[in-house]
């Protein structure tokens, strides 16, 4: 071949290397409509990569194994037996036609018959003296529990106290020695991280599974059904958990409790690739209190705050801008905000330099202090920053210690009567009840909701705390609730037992 002719070769094999580098270069940044493609700058690192620079250990272990070991002996298969009566009485009456005081059931008697119902779910062991924490839905009503451990031995279990709000109950089995898990902090939990769930699930024997933390402070709005004053922060996982799981233990790689399991999200029922968890520092909280007082000391910051599930419409209509943090609706009366000086209209962007971002990280936060504790409030008001310390209240306004009695059996959620409400019905005041919860002693009178209390047992009551002593100071005798309707004429009696279980 002539010299000529591999010299024109070699050029032409150039020309196309370099016009094929051109031309991918120009295109790859081009798109088909013409768009310009941004090119990322390598020699940047964006802040939310940080942490894979700073050579902090991210990565989780190899496998389960020792977390594992130590969970399951300290994990239980808790049983129930609830003896439920079958009856075919006539349904309960609107108050308002009951004339005479007569109940058209004591015509025909309470046919009824006694139907047992078995239920299954999970505890965790969080002393060697034998005192166990699970769900409340998994002891709720039940006549007997048994406690089964790993190791097959049994106990029969008592239920110490429970806690709606939380969906927790602390049991106790007459034991010593027994493997317990150590507390973690589900403050330091991170999303990503591995986690494991143990239990009972679906009447097998121990199961752990494990997955990764996919959310944190999730409400789903599923403790409504037993209280009427839902505690929901969840941590949301998607480790495998199914019916029987309810108040097993989700542990951190290291063994620790973080958490509680207690609801699945799922349109079966059965598991669809998310769980739900009580955060460990709830847990430990109302432990506490449930283990010393018999009943949870809950705080309460006093105020109403937006949905986190606003629509845009609504937020406009209402004035809420999108700031994150919890945009206050309104601010109680006498309240623990009201006195620290927040107002409607501002939104609170941290507790104690936690940040919050969504209403039921707030509920979350609070739920682990008590009424009388003082917490730092950051919040925005006209976009500008400030801090105020607000010291925590009760229920009923103040700071006192909430026994347990039969007030905490009502279940019904109550709210003073408003002075504008109050003239309308000529009175000087008295207590609203706006809801009436399935299982309280409410429910067993024909009382409903909207029903304003006057007197009780023949004293004129204003204040839920007025009407708390006197429920207290009836014991175990009964009440004589006496008040009105709002737009209906006359008043109206209830007679309650107060040791009617």
């Amino acid at each position: 071949m002539k010299l000529k002719q591999v010299a024109g070769i070699v050029f032409i094999s150039a020309a196309t290397t370099l016009g094929s580098l051109w031309g991918y270069n120009h295109f790859n940044q081009i798109t088909q409509t013409g768009t310009y493609l941004y090119t990322q700058d390598t020699s940047k690192v964006p802040s939310n990569y940080a942490k894979f620079f700073n050579n902090e250990k991210s990565a989780g272990p190899a496998d389960f194994v020792d977390a594992a070991s130590a969970a399951i002996p300290a994990t239980v298969h808790i049983k129930t037996k609830t003896v439920r009566q079958a009856s075919n009485n006539l349904p309960k009456k609107n108050p308002f036609s009951d004339l005479f005081g007569i109940d058209p059931n004591d015509f025909f008697g309470d046919r009824s018959r006694s139907m047992p119902e078995m239920g299954s779910g999970s505890g965790v062991i969080i002393s060697e003296d034998g005192y166990i924490v699970t769900n409340n839905h998994v002891v709720d009503g039940a006549d007997e529990v048994t406690v089964t451990l790993s190791n097959k031995k049994s106990f029969k279990a008592k239920v110490v106290a429970t806690d709606p709000s939380t969906d927790l109950a602390v049991v106790k089995v007459e034991a010593k020695g027994l493997p317990f898990l150590l507390y973690g902090n589900s403050d330091d939990v991170k999303v990503g991280q591995w986690v494991l769930a143990v239990g009972y699930p679906l009447s097998l024997e121990t199961t752990v599974t494990a997955g990764i933390v996919s959310a944190k402070g999730r409400s789903i709005d599923i403790n409504r059904r037993q209280s009427q004053a839902p505690v929901e922060s969840f941590i949301q996982t998607d480790a495998a958990v199914n019916p029987g799981n309810s108040g097993g233990p989700l542990i951190n790689p290291q063994g620790q409790l973080i958490g509680i399991n207690s609801a699945i999200a799922s349109p079966t029922g059965s598991y669809a690739g998310y769980s739900f968890t009580i955060p460990v520092n709830i847990v430990k909280k109302v432990v506490t209190d449930l283990m010393k007082y018999g009943t949870t000391q809950r705080a309460y910051l006093g105020i109403e705050y937006a949905n986190d599930n606003l629509s845009d419409d609504a937020k406009k209509e209402n004035g809420i801008k999108d700031d994150e943090g919890v945009y206050v609706v309104n601010v109680r009366e006498k309240g623990a905000a009201e006195k620290a000086g927040l107002k409607k209209g501002d939104v609170i962007i941290k507790l104690n330099d936690q940040n919050v971002s969504s209403g039921s990280e707030l509920v979350g936060q609070i739920a682990i202090y008590r009424p009388g504790d003082k917490i730092k409030v950051t919040f925005k008001r006209n976009g500008v920053e400030s801090d105020v310390m607000v010291t925590l209240m009760n229920n009923s306004g103040n700071m006192d210690l909430v026994k347990n009695s039969a007030f905490d059996k009502l279940g019904a959620e109550l709210q003073p009567l408003q002075k504008a409400d109050a003239a309308k019905l000529n009175v000087k005041g008295g207590i609203v009840v706006t809801s009436i919860s399935e299982k309280g002693l409410f429910s067993k009178t024909r009382m409903e909701e909207g029903f304003v209390i006057l007197k009780v047992n023949g004293q004129d009551v204003n204040t839920i705390e007025e009407f708390r002593k006197i429920v207290e100071q009836a014991g175990n005798g009964s009440l004589k609730l006496e008040g009105v309707y709002p737009g209906y004429d006359g008043s109206f009696t209830y007679p309650l037992k107060l040791n009617d279980e």
